[in-house]
């Protein structure tokens, strides 16, 4: 194993078995393509082996950091040295930065194929400052390797390479999900894209309660949506999609987040502003909550939930059957709100612009939908939300505001 640093360089050997054995040194300076010349050679002898686990092949020769790292922009490693203890199965691995960089990670185990191996890491890109989080799933060693590029560079460049000792590994079921970004958490791109403030930094959430709520400020003009996926869904009743809910207000954009079952989630936050059509990927989030928790959904939200939209009572989507059910919500722009359920029911504007209105559920199978007129001469109704209508025991209706 060799570390290489500004002004020296150390080798560890570790003989394969009992013997006499040559090792040789060869060198460039630093900024050169010509080949490497033989400097030096030692004659080692080992008397007896170093039983140990094999070592994970590193392509690149040097470990810890690269020789001139500092030209990379990276300032400091949380981590001296070359080998990183993970008692636990986990790790944080954090890089300082002289420069906002971008970073890729590889991690190798014998036992680990490409596709676990992404789910093991979890990325996060921020102003001065690289984050890793690492689990390990099988006990030995693992070869984690660091690349990074400038923002606007075109490849990736490796800067370190870590030994990783697991002395306990983590359970699979637990591992990350599937198809996480290069950006994780608050950072680089939620602050490129006008995101300020952030309720949670830190890329990983764990919840007791199975439901979290993350905030960010936000410009008038960037409208936010997002999206919730797990790798294998066991009981969830409905789409996932209806597990969250995005509501804008002036300068703030809430994403309310609730679990139909224990597991990991990955949310994914898109942004788009005015002039733009599409949305764009900004960062995504993980969600841990392994307390068994079996939350009902949101309503089904339509596009004229918009800007301003508040749900504040029910804040579940599915109501309990014959039953009276009061509805309070915020729509800036409408002209008058109805609710659709066995009878149509005309809501009452209050002085402080919530639309409020008593409606009686009817039979399980049903759907209650919350709609709008947007002007004084329209006459069709535009449909904003739906519920859903069951029977069995009452579904936690919940309130807000």
């Amino acid at each position: 194993m060799m570390t290489v640093s500004k002004n020296n360089m150390t080798i560890k050997v570790t003989p394969p078995t009992e013997g006499l054995f040559d090792l040789m040194i060869f060198a460039r300076h630093a900024d050169s393509q010509d080949p490497y010349n033989w400097v030096c050679s030692y004659q080692i002898q080992c008397l007896e082996p170093h039983k140990g686990e094999e070592l994970p092949k590193n392509p690149f020769h040097f470990w810890g950091l690269h020789q001139k790292v500092g030209d990379f922009g990276i300032k400091e490693s949380s981590h001296k040295g070359e080998l990183l203890v993970a008692p636990q199965g986990t790790l944080l691995l954090t890089l300082q930065t002289s420069r906002p960089l971008l970073a890729m990670y590889e991690l190798v185990n014998k036992d680990l194929d490409a596709a676990l191996s992404k789910k093991c890491l979890v990325a996060q890109a921020e102003e001065e400052k690289l984050s890793c989080h690492v689990l390990c799933p099988f006990q030995g060693y693992y070869w984690l390797s660091v690349f990074v590029k400038d923002l606007g560079g075109s490849t990736f460049r490796n800067a370190a390479n870590f030994l990783i000792h697991c002395l306990r590994p983590v359970n699979q079921n637990e591992l990350f999900p599937s198809g996480l970004s290069v950006h994780c958490g608050s950072g680089i791109s939620s602050s490129s894209h006008g995101l300020s403030n952030p309720s949670h930094s830190a890329p990983i959430i764990t919840t007791k309660l199975g439901k979290c709520n993350i905030t960010f400020h936000t410009p008038a003009n960037v409208e936010l949506t997002a999206s919730l996926s797990k790798d294998k869904v066991i009981s969830a009743k409905y789409p996932l999609e209806r597990y969250v809910l995005v509501t804008h207000l002036k300068t703030k954009v809430s994403v309310c987040v609730v679990l139909p079952e224990s597991g990991v989630y990955k949310v994914g936050l898109f942004g788009r502003s005015k002039d733009r059509k599409d949305f764009v990927h900004i960062c995504d989030y993980v969600i841990r909550c392994f307390s068994d928790p079996s939350w009902p959904p949101f309503p089904r939200v339509y596009s004229l939930w918009r800007r301003g939209c508040v749900l504040l009572e029910p804040r579940t989507g599915v109501l309990q059957e014959q039953s009276w059910v009061r509805f309070r919500v915020k729509v800036p722009k409408a002209y008058q709100a109805v609710i659709l359920g066995q009878e149509k029911t005309v809501m009452q504007r209050t002085p402080n612009a919530v639309w409020e209105g008593d409606a009686f559920t009817g039979a399980a199978g049903l759907q209650v939908k919350l709609a709008a007129k947007f002007s004084q001469h329209c006459s069709s109704l535009e449909v904003i939300l739906v519920f859903e209508v069951e029977g069995g025991s009452p579904a936690s209706l919940g309130c807000s505001g």
